[in-house]
């Protein structure tokens, strides 16, 4: 199959690679540019352990292929922390401890990010209906919501 030359940005980086046609975004980010953040937990659209932001859109990568990412800005869970210092959402998961197995983690972090990114001061619906494409194992969802309200404070700085 042929290959196609595609140019993007991911996490602030200029970033070349090849695919085929028919490989996905998630495919991409993880097989050939070794960001392995993004999980596959469905390949549907149906779980978001794979979110990343395309311009500034929360999408699921598993329903991107890696050849629409070209010219286009792309945010993965990789690009979240700045070096050592985590991002807020990051650190109140670990206080609230919002996360187990680990795999839904990485969706629910980019998700919130864009959903505190357009409303800073969510209600717990709000952050409900913003996590809604997330499906978690293992939490239960009380301890995330809690960690994302709680960031959503400090980053208001209330």
């Amino acid at each position: 199959m042929k290959k196609h030359h595609v140019s993007t940005t991911i996490n602030g980086d200029e970033v070349d690679f090849l695919c085929e046609t028919s490989e996905t975004l998630l495919d991409v980010l993880r097989d050939h540019l070794h960001l392995t953040g993004a999980k596959e937990g469905c390949g549907t659209g149906d779980c978001g352990a794979c979110s990343v932001t395309l311009d500034g859109v929360l999408v699921c990568s598993c329903l991107v292929l890696g050849v629409e990412a070209e010219g286009k800005e792309i945010e993965t869970i990789e690009g979240m922390a700045d070096g050592d210092e985590l991002h807020p959402l990051q650190r109140k998961f670990v206080e609230h401890i919002a996360l187990q197995c680990g795999i839904c983690t990485p969706g629910l972090l980019i998700s919130a990010r864009s959903l505190l990114e357009k409303n800073p001061n969510p209600t717990e619906e709000e952050v409900r209906f913003g996590l809604a494409g997330n499906l978690c194992r293992c939490t239960g969802y009380q301890n995330i919501i809690e960690a994302v309200m709680d960031a959503a404070q400090e980053m208001r700085g209330a």
